[in-house]
């Protein structure tokens, strides 16, 4: 059988038979070299572990102690936001005292201000040795809020507040922000005489309106005004019902 060279004739092959069994053994050769490099590589991308493999063994080796975990509680008590100081002297709060205290519930319509009114009647009127009046509300104030108030009490960091008037201070930002404030100055510069409403009842809706904001910041002389201003032309001229 004639071969090519490489100058592009064909060159007679007198050991044709020969050659021919020479060719099939290396391409049988090189078949078997490639199919047992790829048995390897298939092999080594088996025993390489996925993620989600070492999950489950993991899952499977302890699984008990992992669901135990991903469900427990915590049982451990978060610590109230008011850090109480240390007492000289053995103090507990009457029940007593906590009946007689006011609820304020946070809820719409409710005047904190009003709230801490009643709230020091009550507490001024319990003494005890070594103990101020301070201490004794800030003790007390925690039970003299329900529902959200309770809830916002509870909100808050812990240890944050270590005084009475921190503790004031926090219940009225939140629940007498100065959105309201700036609401009952403009109703007060604004306050007029209802018809047929007597001046005495004109006068106390006025006297209440500003007592609601005790930190209204508004001179006497312009509240004075304010009030005049809102008065029927009736009263203005000097008639009084």
């Amino acid at each position: 059988m004639p071969r090519s060279s490489r100058t592009g004739k064909l060159e007679f092959d007198p050991e044709i038979e020969k050659t021919a069994r020479r060719i099939r053994k290396e391409t049988k050769q090189l078949k078997g070299e490639a199919s047992t490099s790829s048995e390897s590589e298939a092999d080594l991308a088996l025993d390489v572990p996925t993620s989600s493999d070492s999950e489950e063994e993991v899952m499977a080796q302890n699984p008990e102690r992992t669901i135990k975990e991903m469900t427990s509680l915590d049982l451990n008590q978060q610590p109230l936001c008011i850090e109480y100081p240390n007492l000289d002297v053995d103090f507990e709060l009457k029940s007593g005292l906590i009946h007689l205290l006011p609820t304020f519930r946070g809820l719409a319509g409710e005047d904190p201000h009003k709230h801490l009114k009643e709230f020091h009647v009550v507490c001024s009127g319990m003494k005890s040795q070594g103990v101020t009046e301070e201490q004794i509300k800030l003790r007390a104030f925690p039970f003299s809020l329900g529902e959200k108030a309770k809830d916002w009490l509870y909100s808050l960091p812990s240890g944050s507040i270590v005084s009475w008037n921190e503790l004031k201070k926090q219940f009225l930002e939140n629940y007498f922000p100065a959105s309201r404030t700036i609401t009952i100055q403009k109703e007060i510069s604004a306050i007029r005489q209802f018809f047929g409403e007597s001046f005495y009842e004109y006068w106390g809706r006025f006297k209440h309106l500003v007592e609601s904001c005790p930190h209204h910041q508004i001179p006497d002389h312009l509240l004075i005004q304010y009030f005049y201003e809102g008065l029927s032309d009736k009263k203005k001229l000097g008639g009084c019902d």
